[in-house]
């Protein structure tokens, strides 16, 4: 029986970190003041001082005008999301051979993307801002915003991943130690369909996929053309064109 190997044997767990190749936290921001409202998502490096989060603040409020009494409740969002992720610091986490299944549902500005895939957090040098720029030039995404969007989307399943990790490890070793661990719980909605996902794959499931099933996991995109009333009217679908024919199908059966 021929054996295949995969490349230098991995450890089975490491110190808590982002799974990926830098250690860039996501980082997402969603402030009203006054009837003004301020959203964003990006990513930062927790080992930047305090300093550059000030920075950062009063000058992203000068930017777009936004009144002086935002910069605090920024300091506070971002202060805060990073001293959640130091607290796992130091702390285990399991990664060897663990394929986790992501989804990605977007809208950004007039484009929206939605696919999922497999991701091996095992692989600490992958890069999820070059895996999004690849899938918008595969895509044909041209709006610059998407591909970091992506990105974001994706770092925070991974830390969501990752951050359960940290826990099973601790009930373990409190599980060794005779006590009865805390249990734990999350409500973040990437990580429960993540897990959700995890069921169809299993701990040993294949991740080839069969043939006939790959139009089940091609990425859609659609482009908003108009919004009236409310209402969002897709147009210029790039939805795989097997998939687009077997709804129509569908729909003509229903009738």
């Amino acid at each position: 029986m021929k054996t295949v190997s995969l490349g230098a044997s991995r450890p089975s767990t490491v110190n808590f970190r982002m799974p990926t190749r830098d250690n860039l936290v996501p980082i997402r921001v969603d402030i009203e003041v006054d009837g003004q409202r301020y959203r964003d998502a990006f990513t930062w490096n927790p080992r930047d001082p305090d300093s550059e989060i000030i920075s950062f603040a009063k000058r992203t409020a000068k930017d777009l005008k936004l009144p002086a009494n935002f910069v605090p409740q920024m300091l506070q969002s971002i202060q805060g999301q990073l001293a959640e992720f130091r607290s796992y610091e130091g702390q285990e986490m399991q990664i060897k051979e663990k394929i986790v299944p992501l989804k990605i549902d977007l809208r950004v500005n007039n484009t929206v993307i939605r696919d999922q895939f497999l991701w091996d957090i095992g692989n600490l040098d992958s890069d999820p801002e070059e895996f999004a720029r690849t899938l918008c030039d595969d895509l044909n995404i041209t709006d610059p915003e998407v591909g970091p969007a992506i990105a974001v989307s994706i770092r925070e399943q991974l830390y969501e991943i990752a951050s359960q990790s940290v826990s099973v490890m601790r009930e373990k070793q409190l599980s060794k130690k005779g006590r009865r661990a805390p249990e734990f719980s999350s409500n973040s909605k990437a990580v429960n369909n993540a897990v959700d996902l995890f069921k169809y794959f299993g701990s040993k499931g294949s991740v080839i996929r069969k043939r006939k099933e790959w139009y089940l996991y091609e990425p859609i995109v659609d482009v908003i053309a108009n919004e009236e009333n409310g209402k969002e009217e897709p147009n210029n679908s790039s939805r795989p064109k097997k998939r687009a024919e077997e709804e129509k199908v569908a729909s003509l059966q229903s009738l």
